[in-house]
């Protein structure tokens, strides 16, 4: 009996994480979305300053959850069940995130785990190890230099001009709910989760993933990063989605 409810268990598993991971998926993607919505051309002249910043903080949040869920997406744990809609639901969210092209960023993540922390990691600045404002720009150089990618910034110059000039929305708007929100999320991913985690400790590198975590609370680490932080965890257990690496936290 134990042996046929293990090999049930077994069969189940999957299912009940895709379930998971595309429940996680479509509610990350529908607040980002109705936020924008309601948001865009809301008026928010009224809003006092503190109000602004819930905003801005809130809508940064949501726009680090879209690119958390393609990076799900990219190691195949939104669906394990139904492995073929990863990359649909992944390309819809790095889409929605900022235009980006879903396989090259998954080429580039791959190198990222083959190869963490050294040259070849696209994410990695060997030079810029303890100053993180020249890594990020480093970081956002070599991760854009891709073919074509002068389409996708052209896009979205075109998208940020067509909110205000076209579709009329609030110029502060745009940037407050939008353009800077995203740009915010684009610092966050990366301070915790390549600067803090990848830059080389004063005793050097302990193992082959070259990675520490941040352990900070199950509450902070979430509202951080969904628990990137934990990022020496992610390394060694790239099947688990965002949700479950505090699971394995030691």
């Amino acid at each position: 009996m134990p042996n046929t409810i293990s090999a049930l268990e077994a069969r189940l598993y999957p299912h009940r994480d895709s379930l998971l991971g595309i429940f996680s998926a479509f509610v990350i993607l529908t607040l980002w979305t109705g936020s924008l919505v309601w948001l865009l051309p809301a008026d928010l002249s009224g809003v006092p300053i503190w109000g602004l910043g819930a905003i801005f903080l809130v809508r940064m949040f949501l726009h680090t959850g879209l690119f958390i869920t393609a990076h799900d997406a990219m190691h195949g744990t939104i669906c394990p069940s139904l492995p073929r809609l990863n990359r649909p639901i992944g390309s819809l969210t790095i889409g929605a995130y900022a235009l980006l092209p879903y396989q090259v960023l998954c080429e580039k993540h791959r190198l990222h785990h083959h190869y963490p922390a050294t040259d070849r990691d696209p994410d990695f600045s060997r030079k810029y190890q303890h100053n993180a404002v020249l890594w990020f720009v480093a970081f956002m150089v070599k991760n854009m230099k891709y073919r074509r990618s002068w389409l996708q910034m052209l896009a979205m110059t075109v998208l940020f001009h067509s909110m205000w000039a076209v579709l009329h929305f609030p110029i502060a708007n745009v940037f407050v709910v939008w353009s800077l929100p995203m740009l915010a999320s684009t610092v966050q991913m990366f301070y915790f989760g390549v600067f803090l985690p990848h830059r080389e400790p004063k005793g050097g590198y302990t193992d082959r993933h070259r990675a520490q975590s941040s352990y900070y609370s199950t509450f902070w680490s979430f509202l951080t990063c969904y628990h990137f932080g934990y990022h020496w965890e992610h390394h060694e257990y790239p099947h688990l989605p965002w949700y479950k690496l505090p699971s394995v936290v030691k």
